[in-house]
């Protein structure tokens, strides 16, 4: 659904700032607007079943099986698994900070996440400001429909391919690919000489990277995370990971308008994203494994470095730990 907000978003600034409505109210109505989705989550999270192996971990089997009946699935054989205690933070932290497995899918999925958060954030909040310094006498509204073109040409594609592949092609190769070619479109504006002062093929490279961004690793740092870890540490180590996203998040969002306004300009400012994104493409090539078409309790068993056939004593070993 971000696909769908990033084009939502700068439609609904074209028709506000196109109605002749002063800047100073379009401003405000958008930032009304966002409070639609934030609003839903309300309702929507209400209509969400706790997953069933969460249940079956807790010890509460006919929620788990609730839960699978309300997807449609009527016959699904459910491992057995012992009553425990919830897991605390301190416990679930204890647990991913002692697991050498853990620890090292831990600094993947957080590193891979917050260098995809600087190096996103930075050019998408920053992109009016590009889109200007690119054409200094253009409109507010001028850049802000180039914006939307990027957005439902190049992004909303990437996010449509993501959906398609991602089970087919595996979620490794495609955060891999989406960082390396993001890298080498941010360092082709960076090096390229002129590449700046000529509208048509930087808008080419930009829409590019931002088509691998959605394409590659602004999908799968949000699902690599989920598959991972086992059920004992799920939310801690996605909790985790997404924290330090939106830490790279803010750190893009706060260098790159100074970045522009200094004397690096456009061009050092996608230098320093391209190394962040090749970055990112070395943290997953040494750090991430390739979770396609293996099942959560297998990815638990490795995580905690046990056979197959130990996977249903392991979950309820793993609650003591």
């Amino acid at each position: 659904m971000q696909g769908a907000g990033l084009v939502l978003g700068p439609l609904a600034a074209t028709v506000l700032l196109g109605s002749g409505i002063s800047h100073d109210a379009v401003w405000r109505l958008l930032l009304a607007l966002g409070a639609v989705p934030a609003l839903s989550v309300f309702y929507l999270r209400r209509k969400i079943s706790e997953t069933p192996r969460f249940a079956l971990s807790a010890g509460e089997p006919d929620v788990a099986r609730s839960a699978i009946a309300a997807r449609g699935t009527r016959s699904v054989p459910l491992l057995p698994c012992r009553n425990r205690q919830p897991q605390s933070i301190i416990g679930g932290f204890c647990v991913l900070a002692t697991n050498r497995v853990l620890l090292r899918w831990l600094a993947g999925t957080a590193g891979a996440w917050c260098l995809l958060d600087f190096a996103y954030y930075g050019n998408t909040i920053s992109s009016p400001e590009i889109l200007r310094l690119l054409s200094p006498h253009a409109t507010l509204l001028h850049n802000t429909l180039v914006q939307l073109a990027i957005f439902a040409v190049f992004a909303l594609p990437g996010y449509v391919l993501a959906i398609v592949l991602l089970d087919k092609t595996g979620r490794r190769p495609i955060q891999l690919l989406g960082f390396g070619m993001m890298g080498a479109m941010f360092l082709l504006i960076g090096l390229v000489p002129g590449m700046t002062q000529n509208a048509a093929p930087f808008l080419a490279l930009y829409g590019i990277s931002y088509f691998f961004t959605r394409f590659g690793p602004n999908t799968t740092t949000f699902v690599y995370p989920a598959e991972l870890f086992p059920v004992e540490v799920r939310t801690t180590g996605h909790g985790i990971s997404a924290a330090l996203g939106k830490m790279g998040a803010f750190a893009g969002a706060y260098l790159f308008p100074v970045m522009l306004a200094s004397s690096l300009g456009i061009r050092d400012a996608q230098v320093v994203a391209a190394l962040v994104s090749l970055a990112g493409l070395a943290l997953t090539a040494i750090l991430l494994p390739e979770p396609k078409g293996k099942s959560l309790e297998e990815l638990s068993a490795r995580a905690y470095n046990l056979p197959g056939a130990a996977l249903a004593p392991a979950r309820a070993q793993a609650g003591q730990r």
